[in-house]
C-alpha cells in the first residue's frame, strides 16, 4: 500500500487545533514554540484561545496550520517510529506546500515559520482591501471547462482566472472584484452556483505579483535541502525534488493556480498511492481526495487517537 501525505492550506484554521495532541505530546509543545520562537510571538496562545479574526488573519493562519502539520509528521516519527520516508510523496495545498517541504526536511521550522509569515503579509498588501475577490464555482456543472469560461468573461472587466482547480464541482476563481463579480454571473448562466468568499485579498492570481517579488527576494536568501520524499508541487502537479526548483516554484505559486485534481490523480495514478493521509488542521483535503480518487483510502491525522489509530493499520 503505497502512501502520501498531505498537508492543508488556509481555511482549515479554527481556535484550538492542535491542543489535544499539544496536551498529549511534548514534542508538539516544542514545535509550537519553536514557532513562536522564530516569530517572536505568542502564534500558539492565539492557536489556543483565539480571538478568530485574529487567527484567521493570512500572516497568522499561515504558520499556524503550518506548526501543526508538522508537529502532527514530528510525532508520527518520533512517537510512532514511522519515518518520513514511510511515505511515496508529499504535497500541500497552498501554503501547505511549506508544510510539506518542512515535514521532508527541505526547510527548517525556523525558516517555514519566518517565510510564511512574510508570505501572509506580502500577500495582504499586495491588493487594497476590497479590490480584490475571490469565488468559489460549486456543483455538478462545476467542471475546469466552466471555470475557464466564467473567468473569460469576467477578463473584459480585470484580472480573472482559475486560482484553485481543487476537484471537480469545487473550482475557485480570483481577480478584480469586478472582474470575479462579472465572472460569477456567467458561472452562472452556464449552471453552477457561484459564492462570492470571505478572504483578505485575491489569491492566486496575477494581482499577487508584489507578494511574488518580495517572496523571491526571501527564498533567494532561504537555505532549501532536497527533500527526504519529492513534493508533488502545485504548479506542475508533478514530484520535484531539485532544490532550485523548489526554490522557482515556490514563487511561480503565489500568482499561480494551485492544481490540486491533477496533484492528486496523479498520486492515485502514475504514484501509485493508494492511502492518502491528511496530516494537520481539519479534513478539508480528506474530502476533496475521497471525490477525485474515490478507489484510494483518505483519513486525516488531527487528534492523538487518529495518531495512534493510523500507527496502528501500518
Amino acid at each position: 500500500m503505497s502512501l502520501a501525505f498531505l498537508f492543508p492550506g488556509q481555511g482549515s484554521q479554527a481556535v484550538g487545533m492542535g491542543q489535544a495532541l499539544a496536551e498529549a505530546f511534548g514534542l508538539v509543545r516544542w514545535v509550537f514554540d519553536e514557532v513562536d520562537d522564530a516569530l517572536n510571538q505568542k502564534l500558539s496562545v492565539l492557536m489556543r484561545e483565539g480571538p478568530e479574526d485574529q487567527l484567521t488573519l493570512t500572516e497568522n493562519a499561515q504558520p499556524a496550520l503550518m506548526a501543526v502539520s508538522v508537529a502532527v509528521m514530528r510525532v508520527l516519527e518520533v512517537e510512532f517510529d514511522m519515518p518520513m520516508t514511510s511515505a511515496a510523496f508529499v504535497a500541500g495545498h497552498s501554503l501547505g506546500e511549506y508544510s510539506a517541504l518542512c515535514a521532508t526536511g527541505a526547510l527548517s521550522l525556523r525558516d517555514t515559520a519566518q517565510l510564511l509569515k512574510l508570505r501572509g503579509q506580502s500577500m495582504q498588501k499586495a491588493v487594497p482591501v476590497g479590490k480584490g475577490a475571490m469565488a468559489s464555482l460549486i456543483g455538478p456543472k462545476a467542471d475546469l471547462a466552466l471555470a475557464e469560461e466564467a473567468a473569460k468573461a469576467g477578463q473584459a472587466h480585470g484580472v480573472c482566472v482559475v486560482a484553485n482547480d481543487n476537484n471537480a464541482g469545487n473550482i475557485v476563481i480570483s481577480g478584480d472584484k469586478a472582474a470575479v463579480d462579472a465572472a460569477i454571473e456567467k458561472a452562472k448562466e452556464l449552471g453552477a452556483r457561484a459564492i462570492p468568499l470571505n478572504v483578505s485579498a485575491p489569491f492566486h492570481c496575477p494581482l499577487m505579483q508584489p507578494a511574488a517579488d518580495a517572496m523571491a527576494e526571501a527564498l533567494a536568501e532561504a537555505a532549501i535541502a532536497a527533500p527526504v520524499v519529492p513534493v508533488v508541487a502545485n504548479v506542475p502537479a508533478r514530484p520535484v525534488t531539485d532544490p532550485e526548483e523548489i526554490r522557482r516554484l515556490l514563487v511561480e505559486q503565489v500568482t499561480g493556480r494551485v492544481r490540486w485534481r491533477e496533484s492528486v490523480e496523479w498520486m492515485a495514478g502514475d504514484g501509485g498511492v493508494t492511502r492518502f493521509a491528511e496530516a494537520g488542521a481539519g479534513k478539508v483535503l480528506t474530502g476533496m481526495v475521497k471525490r477525485i480518487a474515490p478507489d484510494a483510502e483518505a483519513l486525516a491525522l488531527n487528534t492523538p487517537e487518529d495518531l495512534e489509530a493510523f500507527a496502528k493499520s501500518l
